[in-house]
């Protein structure tokens, strides 16, 4: 289900509950407001039973009849009233405690008519208007007191239910909230950790099923640009792999110039000689040749092997080793741009966990970067140590050309930002930024206007980048 259906199901169960226990109320406090006014009703009436009776108590000491007078008076008046009220009476009490009532005071005031009329001192008479009075009065006040009960039993009812209604809302609001926070966490961690890896240049795609819901939406549009990130970062990689082989090929065009020239020397001589020459020298000859050509074959081993693309694979090397192999490729550029090499290499580097081939990349384009900044020639420093607080190694690359700006400084990893002008597409350091971070790598650099400029790379030791994806 949805993540919004299941926010209108609870929302509608929820109203529902609140409606419900909303007509619950109106009606309990409907039936409070009708006992009450009855209690006002029969507070007046008890209070005319009273006067009554007090009346009925004179005529009993004085034989005054001027007393039953009054109290006949108080009775009609005390019939029209509940006459007037019958509506409100029979509603919060029933119509048979109504006629009850109604039939009690006719009593009465039947047995004073006839207190009245009698004008012996009748005990019987007497008797019965007291008879009578009294349950007039015990009916009326029992029957307020009972009313009164059943206000107070309304009350603590609709209270208790109300509470617990209330805890019952509370409890279905929280359980529910509890499922819709829990189907949207754990994709949403995914989610997350995904959007990271990123931004780290890893474009690996969630592969546990997505939800059937927003949530499995987003997943899945994220999961189409993470393989639309990587299809396109892997071209621009390989563009610029081609890019920096147009740049060797300058320097390797020397290369390649010198053992073929030598190759024709030799057979130039081999032919002149050749009559002059013993088996020895003649194996001599070509075994000349073969090294030549031997040294041809590896130049164009590594332009091969550096241009040709290749899914990733980790494995554990030697830095100082990625770097020789990086450095005999740009050599050749270095030497026809007369920059001349200075290495400090440390001894004993713990491997590091990386692609190969990538890794190459960055530091062939790092070193070009560098021979291109030096375009009067110039010195390239490169620095390889073991930072044994972080568990790391570092390479840096330093030269001594025109250096970078401060305000470029902290855009030159953007992609498309050169300070090349017209010549560069700036998305070297771009890529190798890229490379680096997948790698769990940091690059930074620092760089001083006519002075130079050096990067720096941090890679985390095998046995740390292990350790953390473990984690």
């Amino acid at each position: 289900m949805k993540i919004s259906k299941k926010i209108y199901l609870t929302t509608f169960v929820n109203l529902g509950l609140i409606v419900v226990i909303g007509m619950f109320a109106i009606f309990s406090f409907n039936q409070i407001s009708t006992k009450f006014k009855f209690t006002i009703i029969a507070d007046k009436l008890n209070a005319s039973f009273l006067e009554m009776r007090l009346l009925e108590k004179n005529y009993f000491l004085y034989n005054d009849k001027g007393g039953l007078l009054e109290i006949q008076e108080k009775a009609a008046e005390t019939s029209i009233t509940l006459n007037e009220m019958r509506a409100d009476i029979i509603k919060a009490v029933g119509e048979e405690k109504f006629l009850h009532m109604q039939k009690l005071l006719r009593d009465y005031s039947r047995m004073v008519a006839l207190g009245i009329k009698n004008n012996k001192n009748d005990a019987w008479t007497k008797r019965e208007i007291r008879l009578v009075g009294q349950k007039l009065k015990s009916y009326s006040e029992n029957v307020t007191a009972l009313e009164r009960q059943h206000v107070w039993d309304i009350i603590t009812k609709t209270s208790m239910v109300m509470r617990h209604s209330l805890w019952i809302i509370m409890i279905f609001a929280f359980i529910f909230s509890l499922f819709i926070v829990r189907s949207i966490r754990q994709p949403l961690h995914r989610i997350v950790a995904l959007t990271k890896r990123i931004s780290k240049g890893n474009f690996q795609k969630i592969k546990t099923k997505p939800p059937a819901n927003e949530m499995g939406a987003v997943i899945i549009a994220i999961n189409s640009m993470a393989e639309e990130l990587s299809k396109r970062e892997k071209a621009i990689v390989q563009s610029r792999r081609l890019a920096s082989i147009g740049v060797l090929v300058a320097g390797v065009a020397h290369e390649l110039n010198n053992p073929l020239n030598n190759i024709a020397i030799i057979a130039q001589t081999y032919n002149e000689v050749y009559d002059k020459l013993d088996k020895e020298q003649h194996i001599d000859f070509m075994a000349q040749v073969e090294e030549q050509v031997e040294r041809l074959q590896k130049i164009i081993k590594n332009l091969l092997e550096f241009s040709k693309p290749k899914e990733p694979k980790l494995a554990e090397k030697d830095l100082n080793e990625v770097f020789m192999h990086s450095l005999e490729l740009v050599q050749n550029v270095m030497t026809v741009a007369n920059v001349q090499t200075r290495l400090q290499l440390a001894d004993s580097l713990p491997n590091i966990y990386i692609d190969e081939h990538q890794f190459q990349q960055v530091l062939v384009n790092m070193m070009i970067n560098a021979t291109q900044a030096m375009s009067s020639g110039g010195e390239l420093t490169v620095k390889t140590s073991f930072i044994k607080d972080k568990d790391a190694v570092e390479i840096s690359i330093s030269d001594t050309g025109n250096g970078i700006a401060p305000e470029f400084l902290d855009h030159i990893f953007d992609p498309f930002f050169s300070t090349k002008e017209d010549s560069g597409t700036g998305l070297g350091l771009w890529v190798s930024y890229g490379i680096v971070k997948k790698h769990k790598g940091r690059i930074k650099v620092k760089s001083t206007v006519g002075q130079g400029t050096t990067f720096t790379i941090i890679m985390p030791t095998s046995k740390k980048y292990k350790e953390e994806d473990n984690e």
